[in-house]
């Protein structure tokens, strides 16, 4: 009888023939992540708690994404994307999202696998004596290549288990902030966020939908959204530095040739990345972009669900105090990437979006994202803003109370005031 494989041991997933997929796995020679290995054990993480999607959690998916580009239409000049909110299992999810994942992932990994195979190899060749075999490796240069997929296949263990665990948590394939693919929800996982919020199912869903939708809005007809982020996102990781001497340190009590342990060293902080200056600016231009989308989409998604869902106000604070912390799976994925995806600055780029539609109106607004060179910078608001006179809002009031706002928490079950009954309806075109 096989083994049923262990979600918490990427390692532990083989079977009788370890031995020859293990040769297999080892043979792979696509980039610095060993993504073969990535999605077996991802696959075998999401599947664990998962379940198919029902024809009815389908239905009412699609329909929540119907209504939602209908109450979009009316707070943006955005068109919808075209295409049907669609309902995934969480291995779905994955299956969908995994080539996305491997833009995100391969320039810190190549900086850290790099590093890494460099590291084993001087574990090798401390001494003074090398035998006659590995002095024919290192002649020809086969031992660097042998470390590096000993490095890609550790990384692609510890990436496939990030990413089978943080399907188990996700929403939706827009909620890191980055492009995963067309718009989705996992209603496995919509159900559980669901719990303790003591709000209807229908309306969650119909919440999510709108944030989904909108996402789906920027990244479909901003042309070079998507790209701007990932060049972000390569720029941050090609810029890492790593401190050759404190890995070595490291992995001075370490056997080279054992995965589990070399897995144990990576998740416990093995390397410490230096920033350079660079790497600051790459981290300072995407926290901007992410900011800044995420800020329109809280923004326009507050507009379109604020007096038609009871529970908006509710649901807006528990989104971002989600988007603000992360679950575990996420962090667990930040620590080994060295990168937080999260917008930092979501508050302030909201209410930032709104003072814009006040002197702009929806067209001068969404019109911003016509080209990078035209986005806010939230840190000089007088550049955007344009002559004081086009309008009487008080901006140094609007701070003021903004950095109140940042300074105290608001209250977990805050609840719209609005206290409407009743099916929500689409709300009023501004227009």
């Amino acid at each position: 009888m096989t083994t049923p494989p262990d979600p918490d041991n990427p390692f532990g997933m083989f079977g009788p023939d370890m031995f020859a997929q293990l040769q297999k796995l080892m043979s792979w020679t696509g980039g610095p992540v060993n993504w073969d290995l990535a999605r077996e054990v991802a696959e075998t993480a999401a599947r664990t708690d998962d379940r198919p999607v029902t024809a009815e959690e389908t239905r009412e998916i699609a329909d929540a994404g119907r209504l939602a580009d209908l109450w979009l239409d009316a707070v943006t000049t955005l068109p919808a994307s075209g295409t049907e909110l669609a309902a995934w299992s969480r291995t779905g999810w994955l299956t969908s999202t995994l080539h996305p994942w491997r833009q995100i992932v391969d320039p810190v990994a190549g900086q850290v696998t790099g590093a890494l195979g460099k590291a084993m190899q001087s574990q090798f060749t401390g001494g003074e004596e090398v035998p006659a075999e590995l002095g024919a490796l290192l002649a020809g240069g086969q031992l660097a290549g042998m470390m590096n997929q000993i490095g890609g296949f550790v990384f692609g263990g510890l990436v496939g288990q990030a990413l089978g665990t943080l399907a188990g948590e996700v929403l939706g394939t827009t909620e890191i902030g980055l492009p995963l693919g067309k718009p989705a929800l996992v209603p496995a996982n919509v159900a559980a966020f669901s719990d303790g919020l003591d709000v209807p199912a229908d309306e969650v869903r119909l919440y999510l939908a709108l944030r989904e939708a909108a996402h789906q809005r920027l990244f479909a007809h901003v042309p070079w959204l998507s790209a701007h982020l990932v060049d972000a996102v390569d720029a941050y990781g090609r810029g890492l530095e790593i401190d050759m001497s404190g890995m070595q340190e490291a992995l001075s009590g370490i056997d080279p040739m054992n995965p589990a342990a070399l897995e144990e060293a990576l998740q416990g902080g093995l390397f410490e990345p230096t920033q350079t200056d660079a790497q600051r600016a790459a981290l300072a231009r995407l926290e901007n972009a992410l900011a800044l989308v995420e800020g329109w989409v809280d923004h326009v998604v507050d507009a379109a669900a604020s007096g038609t869902l009871p529970h908006a106000a509710q649901l807006r604070e528990t989104v971002r105090r989600r988007r603000a912390s992360g679950g575990p799976a996420e962090q667990t994925f930040a620590q080994l990437v060295q990168l937080q995806l999260r917008p930092r600055r979501l508050r302030e780029a909201a209410q930032m979006w709104g003072v814009l539609t006040e002197r702009r109106g929806l067209d001068g607004r969404d019109a911003l994202w016509s080209h990078p060179d035209l986005l806010p910078d939230l840190d000089d608001p007088d550049s955007w803003l344009g002559p004081a006179e086009e309008s009487t809002t008080d901006w140094d009031a609007g701070l003021r109370a903004l950095d109140k706002d940042l300074d105290g928490e608001l209250d977990d079950d805050a609840q719209s005031p609005f206290g409407l009954d009743g099916p929500p309806g689409p709300p009023e075109s501004d227009a």
